[in-house]
């Protein structure tokens, strides 16, 4: 046989590790990072990228217009975060230590921003214009947050009359909003450099005239935040920000596991899941027959326990699942089953296999509700429509007698079913901890909707 002709199989053990341990996120920021840095030493540069606690570095922009409390903003932030605080004043001066060091990279012939963009940073008050904005990309310097200060303008003028700076430590402080608890500090603060109110107008218009194309050029990473409340408030919002992580595009192959009694709309909600987000639909009962269907060895020895009713030994039913999981639509595009596991040990044996959902839903419900969904529903064997004496009666009288109900939804057989389920949906939902509940008694796209919240979003575990 042809080797290049072999289907391809994706071991599933690859996605989960590289899930599990965020491996996809990692190579998407360290290619990001190269692209923009380029930097002369890419090898190096990694390096010193991974050996940090996280290669997401901090990379703010604090922006916001005078008086806003940048200042008190971005010095919190540096604090918390251990980067670097670059404002218009201290890049510019030759004597400080930032600059020497910048100087020192420059002297080694290395980005003069890869400084900067490994130790992370926070640019107060940068850039001011579209232009600078503009320069700035073209140098390399990125940011993953921007911040925008907003306040109206009185409340700005008046702040600026009532600031004070601490000459040693640089700290800015205002007479009505923030002042020093320590009585040395209130000792030997200052009044900053008077601005005059027509200055300070001036310098307004100037900002509100810049700010939309600020506000186009970052529009993805721009978040506005009110300055018109306690600084402790403002800071607090801005750290979450800052903090927060952007939506991935790094592939995170969905794998869900649909549980609950008969008649809760499993085959439904799986359809609808696979639908909209192009995985692969498995029902378990259905892949048993299509592959009875087939001429093949294991075809062959599954379908006596399908026309008897029996059930498929479960090392049948595995390997049948297992080598359907890894194939390259289900490797690559993700899966959705339902059918199986049903007790404790299908289901620590498929996760033996390495076949681990990242999402589990119980979709539950009353037996009495079960007993009404399953016992009256009924199809056309004419057209293969179904019905349900309730929901969906047949539209006419010669539709209505020509109706027929599967034997297997009887109320003895559904009792069975309905006792089979609760014996093992208390073991199966400790092995799951993390799975979701959902109230599958209302409307299917109600249901649908309470699905795909959890699907879309990360569990805590996967932040």
């Amino acid at each position: 046989m042809d080797e290049t002709a072999k289907p391809l199989r994706i071991p599933p053990e690859m996605a989960i590790y590289a899930e599990k341990h965020e491996i996809f996120d990692l190579v998407q920021t360290l290619v990001t990072n190269l692209m923009v840095d380029k930097p002369e030493d890419p090898i190096q540069y990694l390096i010193v990228l991974l050996k940090r606690g996280s290669v997401e570095v901090p990379r703010v922009m604090l922006l916001g217009p005078p008086a806003s409390g940048k200042r008190t903003v971005a010095r919190k932030l540096c604090e918390h975060t251990q980067v670097i605080h670059i404002t218009d004043s201290n890049i510019l001066q030759e004597d400080t230590d930032l600059t020497k060091e910048a100087l020192q990279y420059k002297a080694k012939q290395q980005c003069l921003c890869c400084l900067f963009c490994v130790q992370g940073w926070v640019l107060e008050g940068i850039p001011q214009t579209r232009e600078e904005a503009l320069s700035l990309q073209e140098a390399g310097v990125a940011p993953n947050h921007v911040v925008l200060l907003e306040a109206p303008d009185a409340v700005l003028i008046e702040r600026s009359q009532g600031k004070r700076i601490d000459p040693v430590t640089g700290d800015v402080y205002h007479v009505t909003f923030i002042w020093p608890e320590d009585k040395e500090v209130v000792q030997r603060l200052e009044r900053q450099k008077t601005v005059s109110e027509e200055q300070l107008v001036a310098q307004l218009m100037q900002h509100h005239r810049e700010v939309h194309a600020l506000r186009k050029t970052y529009r993805n990473c721009l978040k506005g935040i009110d300055a018109d409340q306690p600084h402790v408030d403002v800071f607090d919002q801005v750290l979450t920000y800052i903090l927060s992580r952007h939506c991935s595009v790094a592939p995170h192959t969905p794998r869900v596991l649909l549980f609950g009694p008969p008649g809760s709309g499993k085959s439904l909600q799986a359809k609808l899941i696979s639908q909209k987000y192009n995985i692969v639909n498995l029902c378990c009962g259905e892949l048993l027959e299509a592959v009875s269907a087939d001429v093949t060895n294991m075809g062959e020895l599954i379908k006596p326990y399908l026309e008897s009713g029996q059930q498929v030994p479960d090392s049948m039913v595995l390997q049948i699942l297992t080598e359907r999981l890894s194939r390259l639509d289900c490797t690559t595009r993700g899966w959705v089953l339902h059918g199986f596991p049903r007790d404790l040990e299908q289901a620590e044996k498929l996760q033996e296999s390495n076949f681990i959902p990242s999402r589990v839903f119980f979709l539950e419900m009353t037996d009495d509700v079960a007993i009404e969904r399953v016992t009256l529903r009924s199809i056309d064997p004419v057209t293969g429509e179904k019905y349900h004496s309730l929901y969906k009666p047949a539209p006419s009288p010669e539709v209505q007698t020509r109706l027929q109900f599967n034997p297997k939804d009887s109320e003895a057989q559904l009792l069975r079913q309905l006792k089979e389920y609760w014996a093992n949906a208390s073991s199966l939902q400790d092995l799951y901890p993390e799975a979701v509940h959902i109230n599958a008694d209302q409307d299917p796209h109600t249901v649908f909707e309470s699905l795909e919240s959890r699907l879309v979003g990360r569990l805590q575990n996967d932040a």
